[in-house]
Order: C-alpha cells, then structure tokens, then sequence
C-alpha cells in the first residue's frame, strides 16, 4: 500500500465504494469507532509497582515478567510515558488508575487516601483531555499477605479493606465530578486458596457482607462500581472467592457492573459469549481486554480471532453504550510504551472491523434462517479493504499511519526512557 498521504487517500475511496456496495458506510464507522472511550491502564508503564512502595514486591497472584528497560519510576515520567502512547492511539481515550499510584509526601495507608493524593492525575487529565477510572489495590500489601482480603475472617482485617474500597469509591466520585465524567471504579481481590478448602462457603459469606458494605457507605452517584471475577491465580490455584458465577448474581443483584476479563477464564470458554449473557441482566459491563497464553498471563493484546469476537459481539449486539472497555496487561519483556500502543491499537483495529461489516444485512439473511447467506457474507467480510480505512483514519486524525509510530517512540526511548535506571530484574 502507498502510505503517502495521497495514496492513503486513494486507497481509502476505492474501499469506501467497495464497502458501500454492500451497505456500509466507512465515513459513519470511522466516526463511531473514534467515539468509543478506550481506557488505558496505567500499569503497564511501570511493571505494577505504583508509588506507594515502588522497591515493595507484587503478591496476590500478580507477575511482571522481563526487565526492559525505561521502566516509569515517578507519576511525571509515567505521564510523560503516556502521553507518548496517546499521540499514537486515535480515538477517545480514558486512563484507568490503580490506588497505589498516589501521589504523597510522606505515607499514607490505603484506608486513608483520598481525593488529594490524586490531584495531579486530574490536572493531568484535564489537560490531555481524558477521562480517569480507578481501581482499588487488594494485593502487594502486608494484610493481604495470605491471599485474603475482603473475605478475612478477622474482621479487623475485613474493615481495613472495606475502608480501603470506600475511600476508593470517593476517589472516583471526584475524579466523575471534576472530569465530568463517570469514573468506572472496579473491585478485584486476591482472595482464594491454593489447595482444596472445607469450607467455602464462610469467604463468600464474607465477600457478599463486605462488598454491601462498600455498596452502602454514602460515597456519591456519579460513578460506577464493577465486580471482576476470577478463575484462579498463583496461590489460589484451587479456589478463588470472587469468582465469575459469584460475581454475574453479586452484580445482578446489587445492580453495579460486571467486569468481564478476557484472561479471567478457561481457555476453552468463551468471552464473547459472556457478554451477550451478561447483558441480560445488566444494564453495563466492564471490558478488560488483555492476552492469555494458557492462563491469566497478561500479554500485550494481538489483533486476533478473540479480540475481534468480543469487539464483533459488542457491535453486531448493539452494545456500544453499555460497554466499558479498557486494557489490563503488563509486559516487562518490550518497550512499554509501545506495548500500550500496540494493544490499544489492536483494540481500535477490531472495533473498526466489527463497524465495517454489513450488519443490516446479515441480520436480515438470519431473519429468513438463510445459513447460506449469512456464512456467505461472514466470510467475504474477511478479505475486504479494512486496512484502508484504517489508514485513512490515522491520517485523518493526525495519528501516525502503518508502522510509523515505532520511528517516534524508539526516538523517546533513546531520548528518554535510556537515560533511565535499569529496571530490577523480575523471573522470565
């Protein structure tokens, strides 16, 4: 493909007529797909380490693996690091927080932070023009030590966590309230067991009093409380308490959001199918979008037959509005800056395809139980000109085309990010 810009052009109106033959509109798809929020996480810059401990260990089933480096050490390098991702990101982007990356002088415990430990994120966002979600952090902490959280049954430990996830729904409020915009807050705990237990029962007992309890403190209306569930995780091989069957009846219950990861599962399930079911019963969901290989692994997000699944079921069903989608995944292995940039724009990709297909179409031809048609269409769908589209939305959003964002964030890294301390070794 000529990647000038007038070639990006010419290519971009031989594919608009191609898909205008079968009834798509590209102009209207690269509108819709530059509307949808993509939030970003903030720990792939730094491996998870926040700014509470940076020197503290991951616990909680949680690993980094690799040691590239340039690893983020201060919230200003992070921002700088993010804002070198967002130039190379079309569309509306949104920033996903976690509770240690505050900002403080001096200590503070998580059951006391507040809405002025996080300031400058929202200084920041405000002038990068993005929204901020937030995420409690029930791991790498001396009370969470033994995998359990909000299902401890000393009830000492239970409140400080409770109080922890209070002040989080706090912190989101303010972050809905000056950005105005709803800050989607999720809860994930560690909680489980590495063998078999008697009893579990109690932790979830547990887990359904301590998260009414959240849900109960007057925290404001503004934002949104997500639930994410789990299948297993290093120390918790045998039992985890918030799994995702406790969470889609907590969730529907209680009326707050499900977060659906896509690394939460078997690898035999699928998530696509979650998000059809789930929508049944609630009015939104939480998309965490990440990579298993095998497990829970976290790897940079591929522009693959999943990730264009969950973005085909979330546009062929309608659900644009009742989506959340965000990233989780931390690979220490690559350059970080471009593994948020590769993932995000595997994400965008995959929304763009799902866009271009003849929707109307399709539905008509399972309208008249036309399996020739509909298998017909699905496939021709997969050597249309998408990638011209593509292109042409870059260029149109003043985002760098093909592979050229790479020529930009390697200049950072030899500018920036080399200058840097070596980041600490963590197991390959």
């Amino acid at each position: 493909m000529d990647n000038t810009e007038g070639g990006i052009e010419s290519a971009y109106e031989l594919a608009r007529e191609r898909f205008a033959a079968i009834g798509v509109d590209t102009d209207a798809a690269i509108r819709a797909v530059d509307d949808i929020p993509l939030s970003i996480h903030c720990w792939q810059g730094d491996d998870v380490k926040g700014f509470e401990n940076p020197d503290g260990e991951l616990t909680g089933g949680i690993q980094a693996s690799g040691n590239y480096p340039g690893r983020a050490r201060t919230p200003d390098e992070l921002r700088s690091d993010l804002e070198v991702a967002f130039a190379q990101i079309p569309g509306r982007k949104r920033l996903s927080l976690h509770a240690i990356y505050l900002e403080s002088a001096k200590p503070v415990e998580r059951d006391a932070i507040g809405p002025e430990h996080f300031e400058g994120w929202v200084k920041w966002a405000k002038a990068q023009s993005v929204g901020l979600d937030f995420n409690p952090t029930l791991f790498s902490h001396p009370l969470s030590a033994q995998n359990l959280t909000l299902t401890h049954p000393d009830p000492a430990i239970r409140s400080f966590w409770i109080q922890h996830c209070v002040r989080s729904r706090e912190i989101s409020e303010y972050f809905s309230r000056e950005l105005d915009s709803s800050c989607v807050m999720n809860i994930w705990i560690p909680d489980g067991d590495k063998d078999t237990p008697v009893d579990r029962f109690s932790p979830r007992r547990r887990l359904v009093e301590s998260l009414d309890q959240i849900l109960a403190a007057p925290s404001g209306t503004l934002h949104k409380v997500a639930v994410e569930g789990k299948l297993f995780g290093i120390g918790t091989e045998s039992f985890t308490a918030g799994s995702n069957d406790f969470y889609l009846a907590y969730a529907a219950t209680r009326k707050v959001l499900l977060c659906l990861d896509a690394g939460h599962f078997h690898p035999t399930e699928s998530v696509p199918d979650k998000i059809s079911t789930a929508l049944q019963f609630l009015d939104e969901i939480l998309l965490h979008v990440s990579r298993p290989v095998r497990w829970d692994s976290d790897h940079v997000v591929l522009l693959d037959d999943v990730t264009t699944a969950i973005t085909q079921e979330i546009v062929r069903g309608d659900a644009i509005q009742r989506v959340n989608i965000g990233l989780d995944f931390f690979d220490a292995s690559i350059n970080r800056v471009a593994a948020w940039i590769i993932g995000a724009r595997n994400v965008r990709k995959a929304l763009l395809q799902a866009l271009l297909e003849p929707r109307a179409e399709m539905l008509a031809a399972e309208s008249r139980f036309d399996a020739t048609e509909r298998l017909a269409l699905l496939e021709e769908q997969k050597s249309m000109p998408w990638p011209a589209v593509w292109e042409y939305y870059c260029l149109t959003r003043n985002v760098p085309t093909g592979i050229e964002w790479l020529t930009r964030v390697r200049a950072y890294e030899q500018d920036v990010l080399s200058k840097r301390a070596p980041a600490q070794l963590t197991p390959q």
